[in-house]
């Protein structure tokens, strides 16, 4: 393409944005290798989720979660406003519709660290737009060592999470990839390299055919 064309380089080429849902059991390393790729990555955003559990100590408000009542969940559920939900260990979780579909319009991928139940709803909708990756341990006594080395859970919530990381590994396969976490920074790179090829799928790019009829006009152009 020519400089002077309608689109300088590739880069220029608009696209849709990617729904880019990252999901594991608790503690498997999914919300550490999501907050990086936010640190490292440009034009891709966390989606927060409402959820009406318990906000920790090292969670803020409007950044990792909005932190609402139970009725208010059932609104939003019941009204048509979230994307997905689902029911968690004992609290309820869910994705604001509106800010997603408005972010993929504007070409700006959406980062998603939620459930396989969330996972299932959100490809039963919106399919096209997602890609999705499985996060598993590198081992049972790994992750159970994760859980407590975290430190912010009590023992007996964190034996309902290994009991219910028994329910979640058996969809590993429903997932278009999935990666073993035995090194953080191998894992980060992998995922990294997942959201990179994503970007550049043909049917994400939309301008892809102007790009191509000013590549031929220029080519008619020159050899004429």
């Amino acid at each position: 393409m020519t400089q002077n064309g309608p689109r300088a380089n590739s880069e220029a080429i608009a696209r849709r944005g990617v729904m880019f849902v990252v999901s594991s059991p608790s503690g498997a390393g999914k919300t550490t290798l999501t907050r990086t790729l936010i640190e490292k990555e440009t034009n891709i955003g966390l989606s927060v989720s409402v959820t009406t559990r318990a906000r920790r100590p090292s969670e803020i408000d409007g950044v990792h979660y909005r932190f609402i009542s139970m009725r208010q969940f059932e609104i939003m559920r019941d009204s048509g406003e979230l994307l997905e939900w689902a029911a968690v260990h004992g609290n309820h979780y869910g994705t604001p519709r509106e800010p997603v579909e408005q972010a993929l319009a504007q070409g700006r991928d959406v980062l998603f660290d939620i459930d396989w139940q969330g996972t299932q709803q959100i490809c039963e909708k919106m399919r096209a737009d997602v890609v999705s990756v499985f996060v598993l341990p590198p081992s049972a006594a790994e992750l159970k060592s994760r859980l407590e080395r975290r430190a912010e859970d009590s023992s007996e919530v964190i034996a309902r999470r290994l009991r219910n990381a028994a329910d979640e590994l058996p969809h590993w396969d429903e997932y278009d990839y999935v990666l073993i976490n035995r090194d953080l920074e191998e894992c980060f790179s992998q995922l990294r390299a997942i959201l990179t090829a994503e970007r550049l799928r043909r049917m994400l790019r939309s301008d892809l055919d102007v790009c191509v009829a000013q590549l031929l006009a220029d080519l008619k152009r020159i050899t004429s």
